[in-house]
């Protein structure tokens, strides 16, 4: 029994050595639609942030303010890096006439540092009428929350005669988890078209003689917090338009000469070149080398932009030769196709 689980364990082994032997791995660049779809209507845009402590929350942000220790700005400064930097990427990567930063606006501010409820629309209707806007980005939410601990440790320090010697200190560590979250409100439908939530934990290290200037040698935590705030805001202006990416694909490189031949082609980047060779073992006697045949030549139909053909030759490879790969790879082509059609609508509209 246990010879010929043995003996299954080594098959298994074998056939999945020889199965991705068989194959090479190929990319190829291709545009998917946005994740988030702004019509070609919408030409201005309002940016509100609910971030701000309103009058009735500002005792929770002053606690809040206590606790990130020398970072009392922390919030509204990371707050601020995160709006004007989705401001100027949407700028750039949108065809817009104008984008306006609301603020000084109560009946929006929050102060929480938790997803806070949607807005009326008769207020989104009210900021819209009186900013000439015709949509609504809010920062719903922006906070930073530190925890500090501190150890006893030595750190070398000058003396008055200009000899560095080891002296007690405090070493402190700041864990800051940063929160922050956006919606995108049109006022047209009434609906809330996008919210998106952003969470990263930070560490951070100092030393010092007492506790205070070992948070004060904490330099870098405002830069880093601020430049991951810019990041958030350029990312989330990202998911506004279509996304160049690649993608990868496996295709057979061996089973006659003409696959072994196609493969270099493709090695060169003459495609074009190993379709014509996979494309003479469509009629090859073995049945197994046409499956391949087939299934390359769907991967030959998605290089030229070809969907339909792919899955046309994808499918055979797989219902007519039981090609493994094959079915997977028909149900990633039609979910192209899909993708496709919603970037055709995107741009038409």
């Amino acid at each position: 029994m246990k010879n010929q689980i043995k003996l299954l364990t080594y098959l298994s082994i074998t056939l999945l050595m020889t199965a991705c032997g068989s194959t090479n791995k190929m990319t190829m660049g291709v545009t998917t639609p946005a994740k988030v779809y702004l019509s070609s209507d919408v030409k201005s845009i309002g940016i509100i942030n609910r971030s701000e402590p309103s009058k009735g929350n500002k005792g929770l942000d002053k606690i809040d303010q206590i606790l990130s220790a020398e970072g009392l700005n922390l919030d509204k400064k990371g707050a601020e890096a995160a709006i004007s930097a989705f401001a100027s990427e949407l700028g750039m990567l949108k065809n817009l006439d104008e984008i306006k930063i609301i603020e000084n606006v109560e009946e929006v501010k929050s102060g929480l540092g938790v997803l806070p409820a949607t807005l009326s629309w008769e207020t989104i209707e009210m900021l819209c009428d009186t900013y000439h806007v015709d949509v609504i980005f809010s920062l719903a939410f922006y906070d930073t929350n530190t925890k500090s601990s501190f150890k006893v440790t030595t750190m070398p320090l000058e003396n008055n005669l200009g000899v560095k010697v080891n002296v007690p200190a405090q070493e402190v560590t700041l864990n800051t988890l940063v929160n922050c979250g956006w919606r995108l409100y049109d006022p047209k439908t009434k609906l809330v078209i996008d919210e998106r939530n952003y969470t990263k934990e930070m560490l951070f290290h100092g030393q010092g003689i007492n506790p205070i200037k070992a948070v004060e040698a904490v330099k870098q935590r405002n830069e880093t917090v601020q430049e991951y705030s810019r990041n958030v805001g350029i990312a989330y202006a990202q998911r506004l338009v279509p996304n160049k990416i690649r993608i990868s694909r496996d295709y057979y490189m061996s089973g006659t000469d003409n696959f072994k031949v196609a493969h270099r082609r493709a090695l060169t980047g003459d495609w074009d070149g190993a379709a014509e060779l996979w494309k003479k073992e469509l009629n090859n006697s073995d049945l197994k080398i046409q499956g391949r045949a087939n299934y390359n030549m769907a991967i030959s139909s998605e290089i030229d932009g070809d969907l339909d053909l792919a899955i046309s030759y994808a499918s055979k490879a797989y219902t007519d030769y039981e090609n493994k790969l094959a079915l997977d790879y028909v149900n990633i082509l039609k979910y192209r196709v899909e993708q496709n059609n919603v970037l055709d609508q995107q741009r038409s509209h």
